[in-house]
């Protein structure tokens, strides 16, 4: 139980906090803005250095036994609801502050941030402290010079100081095994997206970057108003496409590996069929009218099924569009035809004009080359058509033309 005097710390504090989330916004000039942004960011930072400071403690003196748990990292998961990546930033932070003074002042002072002092945090390390004292390292100007550079200069600047240093501590170490820097977790929620949290060592971040970026570079529309983290996602998805669509990735079970997808012909080819119809490979449900897109430049197979549910006959696989047919729409169209776009060919699919499982047939007439963004809108209430003298029209939903380099 807390006691006395913090009891009332808190309660001014959570006072105080009511009545900041009581005030109104409405009438405060740009200068006030960023005035009250700074003050909270900075009483945000000496909140997080309490908490650190708090968690420290309890997790020397064994707190959580309290509860009936064996750690802080189990009680903060379970009566905080901490995400593992919190807990352990919150433990690294409070052990550093332990171990260096200077930054831990700072740190109170809200000068300096959580995020910086875990990345100061390895410095304070049991074997990167012994090896300073081996050296004749002088750990304290060595904390006071970091301290400095969190409250002063920018976080990356300061990475830089932290990665410089470590490297000088131990310049003759063997070489580190990059995979040992490499995780990648691919977390999947209940409608099948999926968030993705990882780390690269330097080298396999650039080649990531590298890829991206080109990527990035040769994907830029007229009236592109993506940010920099939709463009980036983007083409990450592009650049698995181009990997599966190379066909050279290692097979999976004699099978090239390939996006699944199962659904019944009854509501593929039933406009008004709604969401979570479909299944994919991975588990994902989507939408009739993804599977319809993706069934534009698909192969299909076809899968009777009994009344017990066990299938009765597998036809075989249908190409939709043929390998010849595909070169001669490529020929023709030499990349995405949405207004705009223009990306090249190995990055568009063979879009039909009519579906195919609405009767249109798989023809040069009824195909046109797009992106995977804008064969998306093509699906969605967007429009492309061909006119008899070879020029691509592009329409809006409300049927409205999109004019290049002509005010909307």
């Amino acid at each position: 139980m807390c006691s006395t005097g913090t009891g009332e710390a808190l309660a001014v504090l959570e006072a105080a906090v009511d009545a900041l989330a009581g005030e109104s916004l409405d009438g405060l000039g740009d200068h006030q803005h960023l005035e009250r942004t700074a003050r909270l960011t900075t009483l945000r930072n000496r909140l997080e250095a309490e908490l650190a400071r708090t968690v420290r403690r309890a997790d020397t003196t064994q707190a959580a036994e309290h509860d009936g748990l064996k750690s802080m990292r189990s009680w903060l998961r379970s009566h905080a609801r901490l995400s593992a990546g919190d807990i352990g930033r919150l433990v690294r932070v409070g052990r550093a502050v332990d171990q260096l003074p200077a930054v831990a002042t700072g740190f109170a002072a809200g000068a300096i941030t959580a995020d910086q002092v875990a990345l100061i945090a390895p410095v304070a390390g049991v074997r990167n402290q012994a090896e300073a004292v081996g050296q004749g390292i002088d750990l304290a100007a060595v904390d006071r010079l970091l301290a400095e550079v969190a409250a002063t200069r920018p976080h990356a600047e300061l990475a830089q100081v932290v990665h410089h240093y470590l490297a000088r501590l131990d310049p003759d170490g063997p070489e580190p095994d990059p995979t040992e820097d490499r995780s990648l977790t691919l977390s999947k929620h209940a409608d099948g997206s999926l968030s993705i949290r990882g780390e690269l060592d330097a080298v396999g971040g650039e080649k990531l970057q590298a890829a991206l970026e080109s990527i990035v570079q040769a994907d830029r529309p007229n009236g592109d108003t993506r940010s920099r983290a939709q463009q980036q996602a983007d083409a990450l998805v592009q650049l698995a496409d181009n990997a599966l669509a190379a066909g050279q990735l290692p097979i999976l079970r004699t099978v090239k590996p390939h996006v699944a997808v199962r659904i019944d012909l009854d509501d593929l080819v039933d406009p008004a069929a709604g969401p979570a119809v479909a299944e994919m490979g991975f588990g994902a449900q989507i939408s009739a009218a993804r599977a319809r897109m993706l069934a534009c430049d698909g192969s299909i197979s076809r899968i009777v099924f009994g009344p017990d549910g066990h299938p009765l006959d597998l036809g075989r696989s249908h190409r939709v569009v043929p390998p010849s047919l595909r070169r001669t729409v490529e020929h023709r169209d030499g990349g995405c035809v949405f207004a705009g776009c223009g990306a090249p060919t190995h990055w568009c699919d063979v879009h039909h004009f009519v579906h195919w499982a609405d009767g249109g047939e798989t023809s040069l007439d009824n195909s046109a080359l797009l992106c995977e963004r804008h064969h998306t809108k093509a699906h969605h209430g967007f429009r492309v058509e061909r006119q008899p003298d070879g020029r691509w029209h592009t329409h809006r939903p409300d049927g409205t033309e999109i004019l290049i380099g002509q005010p909307l």
